[in-house]
Order: structure tokens, then C-alpha cells, then sequence
């Protein structure tokens, strides 16, 4: 099997192209937007670019910070050139499902705010539909969380609390997460709205519409896809 860590960084390495000259970047969060921060901060160290970044997670804003990539405040508004992140699942449509790391609020905001959004994935995130090979996350706020996780599941389907360390697992914006297990998702816009709609539920990891690049690694090769079209294969 692939070494799945080389072929992350083989899509951070060619998402760089997208990088502009200078300007506001959002900086994505887990292992494949690690490597994107990475490789800022080292063009940054090697040309002194003009770049500020936009973190959306605390996890990311420390590596960024270590890293040597200056920050913006959390407040905003922003206007940002181009986010590069990850994805857990990616659709045929290039629609996503997100929040694997527990993000999945501060992503779709710093996503909304930009103006080219760069997704990174290896091969093994490519899917039918969504919903085949991972779970739904559905970000919800703590106060009456068991009546909000009913009204969830009769939505969309069984759902897991989220733990870490036996206890509930927290954002950083102090809220619970549900693991929803969707199955196949046949309208994802459709589920979204549902969703979100719902008294108690702050954000789904549903990101329809969002994507404008899409960066897959493969063994030996990189492809890039567009939203209007065309595959670049490197």
C-alpha cells in the first residue's frame, strides 16, 4: 500500500501553485493542511512573501505560528486570496464531507470568505456518493445536545457523540459533535439544509459547492480538478 503521508504532501506540494504572490491565505486543518504549512512557511523563510494567514483551528494557528507564518485575528472580515484544506470524502461533484479533525465550523467560515478554495486529498477520500466512506460530522451546541441529536437522526441517520479521552469531545468553539451515519448520500444539498435548519445544530460537515480546486494524489501521479472542468495530470 502507498505510503498515504508522501502522497498527502505530493497534493500540498502541487496545491502550491495556487499560491499567489502575496495576500491572505486560510490555512486549513489536519495532516494533509500540515504539510501546506509547511510549505508557506518555507517560501516565506526563503523569499520573505508577503503572506498572512487565516487559521481554522487552534491546531493549525500553532503550527502556523511555530512555523513562522503570520497570523490575522480571529475576528475578521477577511478577504482571502485562496484556502488550501483537506477533505474526508470527496464526490464525483467535488462536494466534501469535513470535520474529521473536529473543525468543521471555523473551515466553512474561512471557506466562504475565500475567494479560491484549494482542496488536497489522496486518492483513498475519492467516493461515489458521499456518506460510503465516512461518517457524517454535525457540529451541535451542548445545551439540550440529547434532544438535538434525536431530532438529527430522524434526519439523517444513527448517530455517535463524539469522545475524547472518555469524556465529550470539544471544539474549539465549545461544542459537541455527531458522527452520523448517513450511508449514501443521494442529495447532499438537500441534507445540508435539512440539517442545519434544526434547532441546536450549529454546522454540518456537508461542503456542497465549495470546492473550485480539487488536488488528488495518486501513486505516481498528481491530478488536478477543476469546478468548470478539465484535469490536469502532473
Amino acid at each position: 500500500m502507498a505510503d498515504r503521508d508522501k502522497l498527502k504532501q505530493a497534493a500540498a506540494e502541487a496545491a502550491m501553485a495556487f499560491l499567489p504572490a502575496r495576500g491572505i491565505v486560510g490555512l486549513g486543518t489536519g495532516s494533509t493542511a500540515r504539510h501546506a504549512i509547511r510549505l508557506m512557511a518555507a517560501r516565506i523563510a526563503g523569499e520573505g512573501a508577503g503572506w498572512v494567514g487565516v487559521a481554522t483551528s487552534r491546531a493549525s494557528g500553532q503550527a502556523a505560528a511555530k512555523a513562522g507564518i503570520p497570523l490575522l485575528d480571529d475576528e475578521g472580515p477577511w478577504e482571502i486570496a485562496v484556502t488550501f484544506d483537506g477533505a474526508d470524502e470527496v464526490s464525483p461533484a467535488l462536494d466534501l464531507i469535513k470535520g474529521g479533525g473536529g473543525a468543521l465550523l471555523r473551515e466553512k467560515i474561512v471557506n466562504a470568505a475565500s475567494t479560491l478554495n484549494v482542496i488536497m486529498v489522496d486518492d483513498a477520500k475519492l467516493s461515489d456518493e458521499l456518506g460510503q466512506r465516512c461518517r457524517l460530522p454535525v457540529e451541535i451546541a451542548r445545551f439540550g445536545w440529547a434532544q438535538t441529536r434525536r431530532a438529527v437522526e430522524a434526519v439523517a441517520g444513527p448517530s455517535l457523540l463524539r469522545e475524547q479521552d472518555g469524556a465529550p469531545f470539544l471544539t474549539d468553539n465549545g461544542n459537541y459533535i455527531l458522527d452520523v451515519a448517513t450511508g449514501p448520500i443521494a442529495d447532499p444539498r438537500a441534507l445540508e439544509a435539512a440539517l442545519e435548519l434544526l434547532p441546536g445544530v450549529v454546522i454540518t460537515g456537508l461542503f456542497v459547492g465549495r470546492t473550485h480546486v480539487l488536488v488528488v494524489a495518486s501513486p505516481g501521479r498528481v491530478e488536478i480538478r477543476h469546478t468548470k472542468g478539465g484535469v490536469e495530470i502532473k
